[in-house]
């Protein structure tokens, strides 16, 4: 395999002059630089992309860490992030840390040793370590926030209207004239889950319902705390309840076909986050559609800005949601019953 010092030989120039063609660093005659090229062609000659990304201090490389790629909703924010750096000339570099800050800290270190030119971080729900912090300041790594926005991850970020959706989501099983109205939250410590369960308790409040403790019930976004809060919900006889996700809507089916309830007869489901394939549930979900591939096109979208421009104001862009209604919520059950 033909090295630098080969291609300089068969160019008749010095390694200096090769490597300044090759990294475009300096500049080099029209006829000098047409030599290179000739013998970096004839030789088949593969630049050490490695040495290249240290002389120009860059790497073309992104990281990203999700909290878990096996729940749906995160492979279309990876596609969305993917399709925006691909179209950039950067590669994504994807781990998954489960929402364990240690592993998490663990690939932040792997990226920060790998010298990634920047970060798309859905924040584990806990802050970053002093050291780790440091580290990330020391280096200027850019950093964008992607759902969840902590201290000290970085200015930039990206999220959803979590709050306003549930509340649009809580305020419409308010109108259909529920008013025991239960919610399956996700973890109090991930921000999202906590701005949820914030538009579900407003939505409430601006409706003059009291909020029951007792129809409250704290999962962690997977199916399995679906099932077990459904169990505990059903008991309580909500006449509603919102689902702060799509897994843990999964499980708490389960658990109404367990207590042999009818949706939405007996009890009505609004429920986060869209997919294709729910139209195929029986009955059909009404649900939040969050607009996954944007959250990550306009994550990576931002980050390659802040590579572009460092110093350039912090952007915090928040992305709407829309409510699509089925059969789950009991609204077209009421029509027909007053048709």
């Amino acid at each position: 395999m033909a090295n630098i010092y080969d291609v300089a030989r068969r160019a008749r120039v010095s390694v200096a002059t090769v490597s300044a063609v090759i990294n475009d660093s300096a500049y080099v005659s029209p006829h000098l630089t047409a030599r290179v090229e000739g013998a970096v062609r004839a030789l088949a000659y593969k630049p050490n992309l490695l040495a290249r990304s240290l002389a120009k201090q860059q790497s073309h490389m992104l990281g990203m860490v999700v909290p878990d790629i096996a729940n749906p909703f995160w492979p279309e924010v990876v596609r969305g992030a993917e399709d925006r750096a691909h179209a950039a000339g950067y590669t994504l570099l994807l781990s998954n840390s489960d929402d364990d800050p240690i592993k998490e800290a663990l690939y932040l270190n792997l990226f920060l040793a790998k010298r990634v030119d920047g970060i798309l971080l859905a924040k584990a729900p806990a802050p970053l370590s002093r050291d780790l912090s440091a580290q990330i300041r020391g280096s200027r790594m850019a950093v964008v926030q992607l759902m969840r926005v902590t201290p000290g991850c970085g200015s930039d970020a990206v999220v959803l209207d979590d709050e306003d959706a549930a509340y649009e989501a809580v305020s419409h099983l308010l109108r259909l004239g529920g008013r025991r109205i239960a919610i399956l939250s996700g973890p109090p410590a991930v921000m999202t889950a906590a701005r949820r369960c914030a538009g579900y308790k407003r939505a409430m409040k601006d409706a003059h319902v009291k909020v029951d403790p007792a129809l409250q019930y704290a999962g962690d976004f997977r199916v399995r705390s679906g099932y077990e809060g459904g169990l505990v919900l059903l008991k309580r006889r909500p006449e509603a309840v919102f689902i702060a996700n799509y897994l843990m809507a999964v499980g708490f089916m389960k658990a109404l076909r367990q207590y042999q309830l009818r949706c939405p007869q007996d009890v009505a489901i609004v429920t986060c986050d869209d997919h294709p394939w729910l139209e195929s549930f029986s009955p059909q979900l009404t649900t939040v559609n969050f607009p996954k591939y944007e959250l990550g096109s306009e994550g990576a979208r931002v980050l390659i800005e802040r590579l572009a421009k460092p110093n350039s104001p912090p952007q915090r862009i928040e992305l709407r949601s829309a409510l699509s209604i089925r059969e789950s919520c009991g609204q077209q059950l009421k029509a027909a019953a007053f048709a």
